[in-house]
């Protein structure tokens, strides 16, 4: 079990190197990519000096509102264009992947590959014991540990590589699906 749970734990590892690899290649080296990201992150700080240098006359905020309202478009803009220009490689790399994930979902099916010091929600529970024999809801399935392992794996190794988007882009966002606090 021990055994297997590494194996997951390397094949999550490499599979998120891949993915950021072939990532870099087809997005982070682009001039469209790297002239976007410096506009974002440009005009990210741009946009907080200006909510700074607010001023408390009321006649002169109503213009500085707009102004602001207009550097907020703009970065909803090229952030939409970010996310667009990143989306195109995301469904190679999301069909890729998904093949390598049904190949090793065979290797590991019906195994159990760890032991879950809880019992999950009734809505993880069919994904955190598929395919296992059993009634016992602690034992872990490939697919569960997996998709934990890559998820906090590749959070973090964009983050060492560079590739995450910077707090204040993120902040005043937008993308693709903006959330419900960006549109407001």
């Amino acid at each position: 079990m021990l055994s297997d749970a590494i194996t997951i734990l390397i094949i999550s590892l490499l599979t998120a190197l891949a993915s950021e690899g072939l990532t870099w290649l087809l997005v982070y080296r682009t001039d469209q990519y790297k002239k976007l990201k410096a506009s974002v992150e440009r005009q990210c700080k741009r946009l907080e000096k200006k909510k700074e240098s607010m001023t408390s006359d009321i006649n002169k905020q109503i213009g500085q509102k707009k102004k602001i309202e207009k550097f907020e478009e703009k970065l909803k803009g090229d952030n939409r264009d970010l996310s667009f220009v990143k989306m195109k490689s995301m469904f190679f790399i999301g069909f890729t992947f998904t093949a390598l994930l049904g190949m090793f979902n065979t290797v590991f099916d019906g195994r159990v590959v760890a032991k879950l010091p809880f019992v999950p929600h009734s809505l993880f529970q069919g994904i955190s014991h598929r395919n296992l024999m059993g009634q016992d809801m602690t034992d872990c399935s490939f697919i569960f540990l997996y998709i934990l392992c890559t998820m906090s794996i590749r959070q973090n190794l964009q983050k060492l590589l560079g590739f995450a988007p910077s707090r204040a882009a993120s902040r005043f966002g937008g993308g693709l699906f903006p959330t419900e606090q960006q549109s407001k």
